[in-house]
């Protein structure tokens, strides 16, 4: 069985077509999926996926991209992170690429996500895009280390991925390393050690090939992590069974919960 360790099954264009997804998922052999929350008005949605379906879970955060709305306070994501089926803190981070200008909210927001998930002992998924620098230095200012997490949708180079491994970090790949020009992102899939990697969908973005510019969905991680072994030149089993042992390992205190 594969893990999508990251997707946004409450988009409207997966939701409305959610009997579907899971059939796929069930043919391909996608046995569990995190829905990832990005706004808090967006939350009850995103937990009602992870109550009304036994292998779904959920976490709760803002993502770094949305400006101007009410900002989460720690105490408010502890309040919605005490809940079984919340197994992580995020999608949080930072993302220099679409947004410019004065980005200290960013900063202060992700802050505010690592000291909730400090508090409440859940993993971070980490959002980072053209911001690798602060985004490793807030890591350590705030000790992230502390419960660790996921860095998702992995687009930096090797460097950037092992530093977040010494950090207590996994790497997880999406369906851009089955792109052609994707090089550095191939070359990372290649190198990171094998019991550090998860692999995703973030669904309803980045479809692998063959669907690229498709509407992405949980059951496409297969190609996913048929890319990654190829590069690798091993068995889909075999990074099947890693990048799940390693879901259920990161997460294994809130799962447990």
């Amino acid at each position: 069985m594969l893990v999508d360790s990251h997707c946004h099954l409450n988009f409207p264009e997966l939701l409305e077509n959610l009997p579907a997804i899971k059939q796929a998922m069930q043919e391909n052999k996608v046995g569990h999926a995190l829905c990832i929350s990005v706004t808090l008005p967006d939350f009850p949605q995103v937990l009602a996926l992870a109550e009304t379906n036994d292998n779904f879970y959920a976490s709760v955060g803002v993502h770094p991209d949305y400006e101007d709305i009410d900002e989460p306070s720690v105490d408010e994501l502890l309040k919605l992170a005490d809940h079984p089926k919340i197994i992580a803190i995020g999608e949080t981070g930072l993302d220099y690429f679409r947004l410019t200008g004065d980005l200290e909210w960013q900063r202060t927001r992700f802050r505010t996500h690592i000291r909730a998930a400090i508090a409440c002992g859940k993993p971070l998924v980490i959002h980072t895009r053209s911001s690798a620098e602060d985004t490793l230095r807030i890591m350590r200012e705030e000790n992230a280390q502390q419960v660790g997490g996921v860095m998702h949708c992995f687009t930096e180079n090797l460097d950037v991925a092992l530093q977040a491994i010494e950090l207590g970090f996994y790497i997880s790949f999406s369906g851009i390393v089955t792109f052609k020009n994707a090089l550095t992102i191939k070359e990372v899939a290649m190198q990171v050690p094998l019991d550090k990697m998860l692999v995703e969908t973030d669904s309803p973005y980045l479809a692998p090939m063959p669907y690229r510019g498709k509407t992405n969905q949980p059951s496409y991680v297969k190609h996913v992590a048929e890319e990654i072994a190829r590069l690798r030149g091993i068995s889909l089993e075999e990074v099947s069974e890693a990048t799940t042992n390693n879901f259920f390992r990161l997460f294994r205190h809130a799962v447990a919960n």
